[in-house]
């Protein structure tokens, strides 16, 4: 299975990662992407980027070495309201938001059902595309009600791939469980890197083997076609407009 896009990456603009956006471009380029989404994360994050820098983002060219450059957000879940750490007037500027959980941006960690129900609000908010790193062990959920939920709502949840063997220690069996219950239930799955430098752009070798291993058909992987996403976004946007 071959992805065209690569949907959560972070650059120097994290706090934490290392690269420029022309870097992460440039290799996902070299890597063969079509696409990639520049995500890095929402305002609350220790070292990471004041309101000013979701406001410039739409200023990046559409396209850069050949890549299409989605100008999105990996926000942060503050409440158990599914409320992000972004101001709405932010949010309606940007391509892709991808939501989850971290430590010190807002949300206290709960108990199974206080995170499960915090996660399928952040699921049910409109602004929210894909939910990201849904198998992390610091956060604990129930697997079965989130892919449920993501399934009614047409939402992706992520699998991904840095949580494998970089991030969130202990996550590969939360994930692998989670690959099996979204092939059961046909929700739709984002496979990402979540790269932190241009070195990790496109790299999805653990959570593709775990989608495959799982059985997860091709045409539930966002990520395997470029105009899927487009088709993806456009709905959901649709389905903004009419709330709006």
């Amino acid at each position: 299975m071959r992805l065209e896009a690569d949907l959560h990456t972070h650059t120097i603009a994290s706090g934490h990662a290392f690269s420029t956006v022309r870097e992460m471009a440039e290799y996902a380029s070299f890597m063969g992407l079509k696409m990639i989404a520049i995500t890095d994360h929402g305002i609350n994050m220790p070292g990471g980027p004041h309101e000013y820098y979701f406001s410039q983002i739409a200023g990046l060219p559409p396209s850069i070495y050949g890549v299409e450059i989605l100008k999105g957000v990996e926000a942060n879940i503050i409440d158990g309201s599914g409320n992000l750490d972004m101001p709405v007037r932010l949010l309606h500027g940007l391509d892709i938001v991808l939501a989850g959980f971290h430590a010190d941006t807002g949300y206290q960690e709960g108990t199974v059902e206080q995170n499960t129900g915090a996660l399928i609000a952040a699921i049910n908010n409109p602004y929210v595309h894909i939910i990201s790193h849904p198998g992390n062990p610091e956060f604990p959920v129930d697997l079965e009600k989130i892919a449920q939920a993501a399934k009614a709502a047409g939402k992706a949840l992520e699998i991904n791939n840095s949580s494998f063997y970089l991030s969130r220690p202990g996550s590969t069996p939360r994930c692998n469980q989670m690959a099996r219950i979204a092939a059961r239930y046909e929700t739709m799955i984002s496979i990402n890197s979540d790269a932190h430098s241009c070195f990790g752009v496109g790299n999805f070798e653990n959570a593709l083997e775990a989608a495959e291993k799982a059985g997860i058909k091709p045409g539930r992987i966002l990520n395997t076609s470029m105009a899927l996403v487009h088709e993806y976004l456009t709905s959901l946007r649709h389905g903004l407009k009419k709330i709006s």
